[in-house]
């Protein structure tokens, strides 16, 4: 069984939901208390034991590689002030053996072209996708989502979606599997459609953005035409594959906020403001005071 290695990051979008604040800075670089949406995905890849972060990056996203290359002005000026610990905070952004690379995604045309563009760099091998707008708390204890993930991949050698239940009415906002309940955590998909009207939705069990995928999914990929929205789906290309092997829908542990939107944005700060290290206790006292 070939270990995932290589995780690809999506971040070419506009942010649009986020104006003006995303108008000179990418979405993804917004921060939750003192670390950027990226970061906290980054760190979730390499817990789960990635060594390639793939990012499919656009126009105006330069901020995130200059966020995670080195920035020697700074660290010059934090070591001869002696902050030691800011010092080692800026270079904690990527540990070392850990390889960045960066691609470029000509036109804004769908997940499922953006995962696409990163088939060079992947090659044969089985890969994460992580989308850093779906932000991913876990209890302490428990491993991160993508963790939870290639340890069942370890386990089953099969593609796997992080699933959730979510209300009827919100189906058209997500890709709608329907799944054969064989085993608790991970049952096995027998269809998914993209942004299903209720009415319409299978289930509402629903995908979020974390993925394990075979390399396979890359040759439906190529010959798909635009699906919804006119994009080129990735709910599209899992749906081909469907019909090849066996893909799994994996109820992860944890707590899972839109930070796509506004609200699940606000949600995000405020639940890791409270459990922030240094700033938590004072941030749950002021909560408490507010009406």
């Amino acid at each position: 069984m070939k270990k995932i290695r290589k995780a690809v990051f999506p971040v070419a979008g506009l942010g649009s939901r986020f104006l003006p604040a995303t108008k000179a800075q990418p979405k993804e670089m917004l921060p939750i208390v003192d670390k950027p949406l990226i970061q906290y995905a980054v760190e979730e890849a390499v817990a789960a034991g990635i060594t390639d972060l793939i990012f499919i990056t656009g126009r105006n996203k330069r901020a995130i590689e200059d966020h995670f290359d080195t920035a020697y002005e700074l660290e010059a000026e934090l070591d001869a002030a002696g902050k030691t610990k800011l010092l080692e905070v800026v270079r904690s952004a990527v540990p070392k053996g850990i390889n960045c690379i960066y691609i470029r995604q000509s036109a804004p045309l769908g997940l499922g072209h953006a995962v696409l563009c990163a088939r060079p760099v992947v090659g044969d091998e089985p890969f994460a996708v992580l989308l850093a707008d779906d932000f991913m708390d876990v209890q302490p204890g428990e491993k991160p989502v993508l963790a939870q993930m290639t340890d069942v991949f370890a386990r089953e050698g099969n593609s796997l979606l992080a699933v959730q239940d979510v209300p009827r009415a919100e189906t058209r906002q997500y890709g709608i599997v329907s799944v054969t309940p064989d085993k608790p955590d991970a049952a096995r998909v027998r269809g998914i459609v993209e942004k299903p009207a209720p009415e319409d939705a299978p289930s509402t069990l629903a995908v979020v953005g974390r993925y394990v995928l075979s390399n396979r999914i890359f040759d439906y990929l190529e010959v798909l035409g635009k699906g919804a929205g006119g994009e080129i789906q990735l709910t599209d290309g899992i749906a081909a594959l469907l019909d090849a092997e066996p893909v799994l829908a994996y109820r992860y542990m944890g707590t899972r906020y839109d930070c796509g939107s506004k609200l699940g944005y606000l949600k995000a700060t405020v639940a890791m403001g409270q459990k922030h290290p240094e700033l938590g206790a004072a941030f749950s006292e002021y909560l408490r005071t507010v009406k």
